[in-house]
């Protein structure tokens, strides 16, 4: 069984989607023989590569109230991670481009698998969320990439280009093909769609309902 699972990066949401799949995925009993891909969609794409406005900034700018606004979504949006295991601390993240994020993400695909990939992505999460971490930052993806198996010489000059870009693009297009308008967004054997960070029983509820109809045509 295949699962694809756009997100980005820089979404609370998405790391608490990948969470409540992983929770799903425990109580499934095919998970060995489940493979999850990570597709890039970027939700801020003008977002900036250097800086100082923290994400508590940013939103209190974008939907008014200033930083305190901000702090309070963001503190709203910790106690749903919590729910799910996560201990966010995103009132030092900086609000910052994850676009050559996602190029290193294809790079771990490339190189390592889905399994390598999956690390990376876990390892960006937790070094934005946790760490407060500037993943717009050449040398710290580099670093972050070594962490999980990548040769950081590699990683760097792959950075340093523009390599990949067409393979971020072909996520980004296949989303938009499907009708995703936000992450996480997750397709399932490219049968079943599942939009937002839905509660883990869900998940579990179209694992088993997809694993029942393998091998079975897709509906036009």
């Amino acid at each position: 069984m295949r699962i694809d699972f756009w997100a980005d990066v820089v979404c609370p949401w998405c790391y608490i989607g990948k969470r409540r799949l992983e929770q799903a995925l425990e109580q499934f009993p095919h998970a060995d023989e489940v493979t999850v891909t990570f597709r890039s969609f970027e939700l801020d794409p003008g977002a900036p590569r250097e800086g100082t406005e923290t994400v508590a900034e940013m939103l209190g700018h974008r939907y008014g109230g200033g930083r305190e606004a901000g702090l309070q979504m963001i503190e709203q949006v910790g106690q749903v991670a919590a729910e799910a295991g996560l201990q966010l601390d995103q009132s030092r993240s900086l609000h910052r481009s994850s676009h050559d994020a996602h190029r290193l993400l294809h790079l771990a695909l490339a190189e390592g698998g889905p399994s390598a990939q999956s690390d990376l992505e876990e390892r960006l999460f937790a070094a934005y969320f946790v760490e407060g971490r500037d993943i717009a930052d050449q040398a710290v993806l580099a670093e972050l990439g070594s962490v999980v198996g990548l040769d950081a010489e590699r990683a760097a000059a792959v950075l340093a280009s523009d390599e990949l870009e067409d393979a971020v693009a072909r996520d980004v297009a296949q989303a938009q093909a499907y009708g995703a308008t936000g992450v996480p967004f997750i397709v399932i054997d490219d049968r079943y769609g599942i939009s937002g960070a839905q509660p883990t029983e869900l998940f579990l509820q179209t694992l088993q309902r997809a694993w029942a109809e393998r091998g079975q045509p897709v509906p036009a």
